[in-house]
């Protein structure tokens, strides 16, 4: 009785109170992170064009034109504008974004040289769909789960390296979103940008990956030169490849 005891004492006050704190403030750390990563703006209007290189699981590549443009006129609200040609058509995503809201998605499919059609809204439970036929999702180029309702750090004893970078690991999680539920984020220290990024279903099955490419240095300044985004259920890869020398 007395070893019973013993053991009963040890479980119920010794480790339990750290280990809530600890999970309390990974969350609080996490949201913290979340927030920052939301409040980045861009801070000027600028144009790229750009290519998405799809690579279906058969092996066969298509290349499609897209130019991106950001509007940063407000302080408290931007734009970002993705405009493919598909075929005979151009699809047109308008990210608007605001800030400590979630962003909108405007969606428009128009005809070459037709009248452009009337933009609409994508609801929240449909932004989990192809951009484009690539592998970049709508809710991928809005980086909705930044906006999901649990953020957690993964707290670690040093930073985690990443394509030579040290990182911080954000973990968000969404049971009621559509597809994957939740995304692992590895998140530059010092440039508090994400590098990679992997999507998991719920039952812990890894479906997306993503990550940033190689960086080129125009008129004096690194640029990102592509990033890519793996779709692990289907087997295709989209990469999305910038031309620096636009502005």
């Amino acid at each position: 009785m007395k070893l019973l005891s013993f053991l009963l004492t040890a479980l119920l006050f010794t480790p339990v109170p750290m280990v809530l704190a600890d999970a309390a403030q990974d969350v609080d750390d996490g949201r913290a992170l979340a927030a920052e990563l939301r409040a980045t703006r861009p801070p000027a209007s600028f144009t790229n064009r750009a290519t998405l290189r799809i690579a279906s699981p058969d092996g066969s590549v298509r290349r499609l034109p897209v130019t991106i443009t950001t509007l940063a006129d407000a302080d408290s609200e931007w734009r970002v504008i993705y405009a493919a040609q598909v075929g005979l058509n151009v699809e047109t995503l308008t990210l608007i974004r605001r800030l400590a809201q979630p962003p909108e998605f405007e969606f428009a499919r128009a005809v070459t040289n037709t009248a452009a059609p009337i933009p609409h809204l994508v609801s929240a439970e449909d932004t989990q769909q192809p951009f484009a036929t690539s592998d970049f999702w709508l809710s991928d180029l809005g980086l909705e789960f930044l906006h999901w309702p649990s953020q957690r750090l993964i707290r670690k004893d040093k930073p985690e390296m990443r394509k030579g970078r040290p990182c911080r690991i954000l973990e968000s999680s969404n049971p009621a979103a559509k597809n994957y539920t939740r995304v692992r984020s590895w998140v530059d220290l010092e440039n508090k940008g994400v590098i990679l990024a992997e999507a998991y279903d719920a039952a812990g099955k890894l479906m997306k990956r993503f990550s940033i490419g190689s960086v080129q240095k125009v008129d004096g300044a690194w640029q990102l030169k592509d990033m890519e985004m793996i779709d692990e259920v289907r087997g295709s890869e989209t990469r999305l490849e910038f031309d620096l020398k636009v502005k």
